[in-house]
């Protein structure tokens, strides 16, 4: 399976900052990750509930398509890890804004 690496997973983030050696995990990728999820939290307050079903779905799919190869040795694990928490946080968010 080809995964696509300029694509967009998390805001602005590529699937290659996640799974390549660049950028380092600590400090590096935590503190993208990390600014990404703030604007991503502030960018949810203006969404209509479709567009937040749409994010819902967008978001659930770049998470599955990073994780489908958490055995490949050659990828970051680390930074893998810290991804899927990060967007597992966002999903929450936007599942709590879709509820409220």
């Amino acid at each position: 399976m080809l995964i696509e690496l300029d694509k967009k997973v998390f805001g602005k983030i590529t699937t290659k900052e996640i799974i390549g050696a660049d950028p380092p995990a600590i400090p590096d990728t935590k503190n993208l990750l990390e600014n990404e999820f703030q604007l991503l939290l502030f960018q949810l307050e203006s969404k209509s509930k479709d567009d937040l079903k749409k994010l819902l779905e967008e978001q659930q799919n770049s998470e599955k398509l990073v994780n489908s190869r958490p055995g490949a040795m050659a990828l970051a694990q680390d930074k893998i890890q810290m991804y899927v928490e990060y967007s597992q946080k966002y999903i929450q968010s936007i599942n709590q804004k879709l509820l409220s």
